[in-house]
């Protein structure tokens, strides 16, 4: 999925669920057919899904959601991953009971972890869950913490910094277009649900061997040819850890893959 901007007004289409903690949690909901839930990465909220939801409504019934803290959705403290599954899992419930589920980036991280601790999820597509599998780039076990204190200190550009630079390990020259870019103000408004993303991937942002071992259901796992080196490593350990895992890069894309080349894998996969 391509980037687009955060922050928008409530959709008229705009429904809600609540989570097993009381959070509202705002989702939206296109097309017809099997039903398919959209999980967005870090620094995104739904409005980042439209053109990917619009492309799959012919063939399935999308769900496109925000996670805590995000867009429409509410944010109760504390953070922790297994309320972002039990948020998963009541959308899942609002399409019906189970559902396919394509995740990108941490979003991919949320949804495999999901399918792990036994989610009604059918087929899962994961696009460069970042989990680290190189153990010369690996930020410090600290990092969602030292992140989180920025965001109590009001210093919302430098928790996206850090982030970018000790996580995704984006270079500064990377990071300043990024900040120059009509995005920032959007990615501004977002940077309190960076310590989220970090905490998902647990310390050291280790893949999890053992729980991605019990996902028994469909996985297909993606990456761009044009991405990162840990992002084609990360999803080659996992195709060898989850049973039966297939695993696809998808040639001239980065990070964010174009709709058009995304699309038809993702139909093909959960046909």
């Amino acid at each position: 999925m391509r980037r687009a901007r955060p922050g928008r007004a409530a959709s008229a289409a705009e429904q809600q669920v609540r989570s097993a903690d009381g959070t509202v949690i705002a989702f939206e909901r296109a097309g017809e057919g099997p039903a398919l839930v959209l999980v967005t990465g870090a620094l995104t909220d739904r409005t980042v899904t439209r053109s990917v939801a619009a492309a799959l409504a012919p063939r399935f019934t999308v769900y496109a959601y925000d996670r805590r803290g995000r867009g429409s959705s509410g944010d109760t403290a504390p953070y922790s991953a297994e309320r972002e599954v039990d948020d998963l899992g009541a959308v899942i419930g609002a399409a019906g009971g189970s559902a396919l589920v394509f995740g990108h980036s941490s979003g991919a991280v949320l949804a495999l972890e999901a399918a792990a601790r036994g989610l009604a999820i059918t087929k899962l597509a994961a696009y460069e869950p970042p989990y680290l599998t190189d153990t010369s780039r690996r930020p410090a076990d600290d990092l969602a913490g030292r992140l989180a204190a920025l965001v109590a200190s009001g210093q919302r550009a430098e928790t996206i910094r850090l982030f970018w630079t000790e996580g995704p390990g984006l270079d500064a020259k990377t990071i300043a277009l990024m900040e120059a870019s009509p995005m920032w103000p959007g990615l501004l408004a977002l940077a309190h649900t960076v310590p989220y993303d970090v905490a998902l991937t647990g310390p050291g942002m280790r893949m999890p061997a053992g729980r991605m071992a019990a996902i028994r259901i469909p996985v297909l796992l993606l990456d761009g040819g044009l991405s990162a080196d840990w992002a084609r490593q990360t999803t080659r350990a996992l195709a060898g850890t989850i049973p039966g895992a297939r695993r696809i890069t998808l040639n001239g894309q980065g990070h964010g893959a174009a709709d058009d080349v995304l699309v038809p894998v993702l139909t093909e996969f959960f046909a």
